[in-house]
């Protein structure tokens, strides 16, 4: 079998950059996603050293990437304490929805793009980066703290919206009828609400398949069913990264650990090249022009993705240091957005350079902002404020470490 050399090259030496990027990043104890993003854009298409032999081995190890993310993250919790902690964030997913969504709509009817351009744009600011903020909480080792069900419950309620909104989204687009887009809506959200009933009444069955004694059987026994799923949820337009992390949820307990020991190596070579791809979407020189409506547009939902946050954590019994994680940890977008941009872009150019450089620039600056976030405790303004739970205990900065795999620290606020 003759292997192309160029592609063997460009793949040695991006993975080669990815490895000193993450060095570099680790020694100064920051998590290396933007830094993955600014490679991305530098070897890119208009980039100042594209790869155009490694770009399908990217973009498909990109999906990957995504999928991995999700299905460990998953892991880390089970579907009946993570069905409870959705219950008692619906409330925070219409903060979220009113909060992202308005100031992208009201941004799309200034810029006078038409119907499925507004909701477009309104999609795209409503949205967070499951994959950029799974990988943030491992990073900085934050699986385990009170905030985070908050975090996953608005992630996670975000990705089932999604399964309304992009059919209806593609209906739109598409200059379909109003019925064709009612049936596109109700047909996809019947599908993740059986999903989801099924993962949490049959999961342990799952589970037994998909731990045997053998680790090479592990690995390729839960990635063939995760990415059969995954295709699947793509099929009735959910998103990948609700299919996988469905899968995640129904493993619990020894069959839950040996996964995640199997697929951690796996899931941290996938994931740098899923922020690489992220990175290499967008050119560079067609960005310019969108920068300053972008960049007034990411310090908006910026802003108000921090209020999201606040809020959720809150009715977790959440510090204010936890809501200030909670509320920087949302500000990423990526994926889903560039989904938007596939969708509503061929008709919409200026939607296109505006959605791409606004990804870019909270891409960037999110993961920059919740590394910053506090990890010791703020003055409280009485000390009756310091409700016993409602503050984290002071830990050292752990960013530099690898992830802990377990989300075993305490949670605290």
């Amino acid at each position: 079998m003759h292997t192309p050399v160029a592609l063997l090259l460009e793949l040695g030496i991006i993975l080669t950059a990815l490895s000193l990027i993450a060095a570099g990043a680790r020694r100064f104890a920051l998590t290396p996603v933007p830094l993955y993003l600014v490679a991305g854009l530098a070897v890119g298409d208009g980039g100042i050293a594209p790869v155009p032999a490694a770009r399908e081995f990217v973009d498909t190890g990109a999906a990957i990437g995504l999928i991995l993310l999700l299905l460990t993250l998953g892991l880390d919790f089970t579907a009946r304490e993570f069905t409870a902690s959705l219950r008692r964030h619906r409330s925070s997913a219409l903060v979220d929805l009113v909060l992202n969504a308005i100031p992208g709509a009201v941004a799309g009817w200034l810029f006078g793009l038409d119907a499925a351009g507004v909701l477009a744009l309104s999609g795209a600011t409503y949205v967070s980066s499951s994959g950029i903020i799974a990988r943030l909480l491992g990073d900085l080792r934050r699986l385990g703290n009170r905030e985070t069900p908050a975090v996953l419950s608005v992630l996670v309620l975000e990705d089932f919206a999604m399964a309304a909104y992009l059919p209806l989204l593609a209906v739109v687009t598409a200059g379909g009828s109003w019925w064709e887009a009612m049936f596109a809506v109700v047909a996809a959200t019947a599908v993740v609400g059986a999903a989801v009933g099924a993962s949490s009444r049959w999961g342990h069955h799952v589970g037994r398949v998909l731990s045997p004694a053998d680790a090479e059987q592990v690995l390729l026994r839960l990635l063939g069913f995760t990415l059969v799923v995954a295709a699947l949820a793509e099929m009735v337009h959910v998103s990948a990264a609700v299919g996988a992390f469905l899968v995640g949820l129904t493993l619990t307990g020894a069959a839950a650990e040996r996964a995640r020991t199997v697929l951690g190596p796996l899931r941290d070579l996938f994931a740098a090249v899923f922020f690489l791809a992220l990175g290499m979407s967008a050119d560079p020189g067609q960005l310019l022009p969108a920068l300053p409506a972008a960049a007034v547009l990411a310090l908006i939902t910026a802003i108000t993705k921090v209020a999201t946050g606040w809020y959720a954590a809150g009715r977790e019994g959440t510090g204010r240091r936890g809501r200030l994680r909670a509320g920087s940890a949302l500000v990423a977008r990526g994926e889903f957005s560039v989904v938007v941009i596939g969708l509503a872009a061929t008709a919409q150019d200026r939607l296109a350079a505006l959605v791409t450089c606004y990804v870019i620039l909270l891409a960037v600056c999110g993961p920059v902002l919740t590394r910053l976030a506090p990890t010791r405790g703020l003055p409280s303004r009485r000390a009756s404020e310091r409700a016993p739970g409602m503050l984290d205990k002071p830990r050292p900065s752990t960013a530099a470490s690898a992830p802990d795999p377990a989300g075993s620290g305490t949670r605290s606020g």
